[in-house]
């Protein structure tokens, strides 16, 4: 089952509730933001907006994040970007409750909460080999998966009870005030953390001094391309989700071969009820010490799984092999986030946990735009099989054309410390 050790360090327990209550109170704006943008304008298009209004800032303020979190106060930074969030949160819920039905501002103040996510997350990342012991660290990833995944099915399906049980403008409402309730948990927690200043390393191992600008980003991309065991885990995550993302293609075949109705909600529900389960069964994870190897393996898995049930007639063994590539990309989740957090020194964490998260960003609605854009030329069942059936191949070859990431083991055996 999965391994629970790092809730017993304090300090990471609070933060793991803390992010907890955030990812599952976001869903409810993630929910209401869409279906309040459709009752004002009625229009697809306005709604398909939002997720660009969401991409932009994420990518600029992702990378400035991720090198202020090398110079200033990490708990400061977190602080910081939670308080922009939890606001922008709280001004939806007054123009909401007010009436003021401007899709624009609508798209603004989602641009402002993806700023504020986006100057937070490296830093939350970065601390996590600062307050548990490294041979933790890919349990207490885990954990944190398991927790973002879990609010990620069950948020979603809360968001749409209250949708149901209330007119659209007042489950609105009440999705916003859930949200901005349950981000006050995410303060106590990152209130309660520890100073965690920068690491301010020697002139032979930096010999530039760290910068939030253009110059300190730029260090992070070199020391990036000069390490093939990052750039390789980098580039393994991004074939994975421009080849092997599905998800634009799921309306089309919920409709075409179930008939629409509840298929398609099943469909979008299923790679993160795959990647839960396999949280929950997850214990074996942190004994893995070819931790490269199995990176590659888990996405070659996911590159299978995803090409078989493009392949499947039933919904239900379509949701089953779902589920299973959503159970290998955890895995994988798990391993790129540790081998990066233990493997880049700490004054250069929060630049590459930066680019970690624009990554994770940008790979799945980049892989949206390729499996759109191949079913329209070719088939949906080409863009999807053919699609899982590249990511798989390229893993191996990735793997293969570098034996960097393959040999790759943590210096220190987690069996050294039980």
């Amino acid at each position: 089952m999965i391994d629970t050790r790092p809730l017993s360090v304090p300090t990471f327990r609070r933060t793991w509730v803390g992010n907890g209550a955030a990812y599952f109170g976001f869903q409810f704006t993630a929910v209401a933001v869409p279906v309040q943008m459709f009752a004002i304008t009625d229009s697809p298009t306005w709604v398909g907006l939002i997720g660009v209004a969401g991409l932009v800032p994420l990518l600029i303020f992702g990378l400035w994040g991720g090198a202020a979190a090398d110079v200033v106060d990490r708990r400061k930074l977190l602080l910081a970007g939670s308080l922009i969030t939890w606001v922008t949160t709280v001004v939806l819920l007054v123009q909401a409750v007010a009436g003021v039905r401007s899709p624009h501002l609508l798209l603004v103040l989602t641009a402002i909460q993806a700023a504020g996510f986006a100057v937070s997350s490296p830093a939350r990342q970065a601390i996590v080999p600062r307050i548990v012991p490294e041979p933790l660290v890919p349990a207490a990833n885990t954990l944190n998966y398991t927790a973002s995944t879990a609010g990620g099915v069950l948020g979603p399906l809360a968001a749409g009870v209250i949708m149901g049980i209330w007119s659209t403008g007042t489950g609105v409402e009440v999705a916003y005030a859930l949200d901005a309730l349950l981000f006050t948990v995410t303060f106590w927690a990152t209130w309660r953390l520890p100073d965690i200043p920068p690491v301010i390393p020697d002139s032979s191992e930096a010999p530039e001094k760290p910068s939030v600008g253009l110059r300190g980003i730029l260090t992070g991309l070199r020391f990036l391309v000069t390490q093939p065991v990052l750039l390789l885990s980098f580039a393994v995550d991004l074939v994975a989700m421009v080849f092997a993302m599905p998800r634009a293609l799921f309306p089309a075949v919920a409709q075409e071969q179930f008939g629409g109705g509840s298929a398609v909600g099943w469909l979008y529900s299923a790679i993160a009820i795959g990647a839960m389960v396999g949280g929950l069964t997850s214990g074996w994870i942190s004994r893995v010490r070819r931790q490269g190897l199995a990176l590659i393996a888990a996405v070659v898995v996911w590159g299978l799984a995803i090409s078989l049930s493009g392949l499947a007639r039933s919904l239900w063994l379509m949701v089953l092999l779902l589920a299973l590539a959503g159970m290998a990309d955890l895995v994988s989740a798990v391993y790129r986030q540790t081998i990066m957090q233990t493997f880049a020194p700490d004054h250069l964490r929060g630049r590459l946990q930066g680019v970690f998260t624009v990554v994770v960003a940008g790979g799945p609605r980049l892989g949206d735009l390729r499996a759109g854009a191949t079913a329209d030329l070719t088939s949906v069942s080409t863009s999807w099989v053919g699609g899982g059936l590249v990511a798989a191949g390229l893993a191996v070859v990735l793997g293969l054309s570098s034996p960097a990431l393959i040999r790759y083991r943590p210096e220190r055996d987690p069996e050294d410390d039980r």
